[in-house]
C-alpha cells in the first residue's frame, strides 16, 4: 500500500518510515513521491540493519585471520624448507602456532597456491622471481624478510678451472627470466662475456651479450634438468636450490655469484597478510638469536647470510 492519503503524499510519514531513502520528492523512484510501501521502508531498514550485521562478519573474520596460529606454508624440495622446518618452524611452534605443509612439485604451483589464499607463505623465492610470477599470473605476493641463500655457481663434470674455458664452449643457464639473468651476469663475472652497461642487470638476456670472445654456445634449459646433463657441457650455472637438490658439493664450485639485493631469498605472502600478527611473527623468528645461533653452529658454508637479519 502507498503513502498517501486522499491521493496527497502524506510527507512526514513517509520520511519517518522511509529514513533510510534519500529525501528527494522530486525525483519519481524515491520513497517519498509514493513509489514504495511500509514495507520497503521496513525492508530497507532490515536491509541496512543486514548489511552491517555483514559488514561485523567481515571484520572478525579479518581479525581472526589477522591473529590465526594455524598456518599452511608450501613445501619444495630444496634447502629453504629445510631451513625453515629445522630452525625456525621450532620458534614458532614455542610461540603456539600449528604449521602444515603443503607439498608442490616446483615453485609456480607453489606460489599459484599461495596466491589463491590456500596456503599463507612460503621461502622458495627471490624478489626477482616473484615479481615475476605477479606480472605473469596477476598476482599479488609480496616478500617480507630475506632469509639465507644459497648462490648460483659455476660447475663443470669435466673442468677444474675456470681458465680452461675453450672457444666454442658449450655453457647450460636456466631459462627462467630471473635466474637466467643472473647466470648471464655470473658469466660476466668470470670474464666470459660482455654485457650491454645499459641494461638492469635484473633483466639481462642473451641479447644483451656485447662481447662473447670465446664463442660460447649457451643453451637455456629448465633449471631442475641442468645437474643430470652437466657431462654434456663444458660448464654451467646452476641455482643453489638446484646444487642442494642435485646433491652437488658446493665447494666444488668453480666461481660464485655476488648475490645482488634482488635475488636473495624471501618469506612471502599475499599483499594483504604482510601485516598480519602471524607474518610479523615468522620475520621475528628469522632475526632472531636463537636463529642466528642455529646458523653459527649449522653453516658449512652453503649459506650466504643477507647483513640484515641480524643487524
Amino acid at each position: 500500500m502507498h503513502l498517501k492519503e486522499k491521493g496527497e503524499l502524506n510527507y512526514e510519514k513517509c520520511k519517518s518510515l522511509c529514513k533510510n531513502h534519500p529525501d528527494r520528492r522530486s525525483d519519481p523512484r524515491s520513497c517519498c513521491s509514493g513509489s514504495c510501501s511500509k514495507s520497503d521502508a521496513g525492508s530497507s531498514a532490515a536491509d541496512t540493519a543486514a548489511a552491517s550485521s555483514g559488514t561485523e562478519s567481515v571484520a572478525s573474520a579479518d581479525a581472526s585471520d589477522f591473529n590465526k596460529k594455524e598456518l599452511k606454508y608450501g613445501k619444495a624440495a630444496g634447502p629453504y624448507t629445510v631451513l625453515f622446518e629445522d630452525a625456525i618452524k621450532p620458534i614458532l611452534e614455542k610461540e603456539g602456532y600449528t604449521l602444515t605443509e603443503v607439498d608442490f612439485s616446483d615453485l609456480l604451483q607453489n606460489d599459484l597456491a599461495l596466491n589463491d589464499g590456500e596456503i599463507d607463505f612460503n621461502v622458495e623465492q627471490h624478489t626477482a622471481y616473484a615479481e615475476n610470477f605477479n606480472e605473469a599470473q596477476k598476482g599479488d605476493l609480496v616478500p617480507i624478510s630475506p632469509i639465507p641463500t644459497v648462490p648460483a655457481a659455476i660447475f663443470s663434470a669435466t673442468e677444474t678451472s675456470l681458465d680452461a674455458i675453450q672457444d666454442g664452449a658449450k655453457v647450460a643457464v636456466p631459462d627462467d627470466a630471473a635466474n637466467t639473468a643472473r647466470a648471464y651476469v655470473l658469466l660476466q663475472k668470470a670474464g666470459w662475456i660482455t654485457l650491454n652497461p645499459d641494461v638492469d642487470l635484473s633483466t639481462v638476456t642473451q641479447a644483451d651479450i656485447t662481447e662473447n670472445p670465446y664463442n660460447i654456445e649457451f643453451t637455456e634449459m629448465n633449471s631442475t634438468n641442468i645437474p643430470a646433463v652437466l657431462d654434456d657441457f663444458d660448464y654451467a650455472v646452476i641455482t643453489g636450490s638446484i646444487v642442494y637438490n642435485a646433491g652437488i658439493d658446493p665447494s666444488t664450485a668453480l666461481l660464485q655469484e655476488d648475490i645482488l639485493p634482488h635475488l636473495i631469498l624471501q618469506v612471502v605472502v599475499k599483499e594483504e597478510n604482510k601485516d598480519a600478527q602471524w607474518a610479523k611473527d615468522i620475520v621475528a623468528a628469522y632475526h632472531s638469536d636463537k636463529f642466528k645461533e642455529y646458523l653459527d653452529k649449522n653453516n658449512n658454508g652453503l649459506w650466504f647470510v643477507p647483513e640484515e637479519l641480524f643487524n
